[in-house]
């Protein structure tokens, strides 16, 4: 019997202590599932056709997208993907995005909401780069949806936490505190 892919929706208890009941909703509603780095998500779609990275990665479809709900006590945990990720902010919370290049040490950081001096409803993470997010507390909602689409498509394979204790998590820890709980 084939088993089923990491997309595949499995049910699961969606009631958490914290969950809001518009954020029970949408999980309900949309299907989510609990992801590895934190949240919930389900994959809305996967392009047929395939391309090949040119990094030397075998075929991936061309396109893929999921929607990712964080509740206000859940963050993305930092995690890299091999391919270039659209984050598109839906309802609720603005959210926090952090990036970091462990190569030059760089950290950015871009608040998604709706459109407005302090927020963008739209960005942009290049492949390989280290990211991170929470929804900004301090508002009504108590929740973020967001759709996130990664050309090449997403590839378990090509997905990495960081490890805790790892060089990575050593360097954020020093450089960056704050950002240390997100590990």
């Amino acid at each position: 019997m084939p088993q089923p892919s990491p997309f595949t929706p499995i049910p699961t208890s969606t009631s958490t202590s914290s969950s809001t009941p518009r954020a029970l909703q949408l999980i309900e509603q949309l299907h989510l599932q609990p992801h590895p780095e934190g949240g919930w998500y389900r994959e809305v779609f996967r392009s047929q056709g395939q391309v090949i990275p040119q990094d030397g990665r075998p075929a991936r479809s061309a396109l893929t997208s999921i929607y990712f709900l964080l509740e206000a006590a859940q963050h993305s945990r930092w995690h890299r993907v091999l391919s270039d990720e659209v984050w598109v902010y839906l309802e609720g919370a603005p959210l926090d995005l952090w990036t970091w290049d462990a190569v030059n040490g760089q950290l950015c950081s871009v608040a998604l909401g709706p459109v407005n001096a302090a927020t963008a409803p739209q960005h942009v993470i290049a492949a390989g780069l280290w990211q991170a997010a929470r929804p900004q507390a301090g508002t009504s909602a108590a929740y973020t949806l967001a759709a996130c689409m990664v050309g090449p498509g997403f590839d378990f394979s090509d997905f990495r936490m960081m490890a805790p204790g790892g060089s990575e998590a050593l360097r954020i820890a020093a450089d960056h505190p704050a950002l240390a709980p997100l590990i």
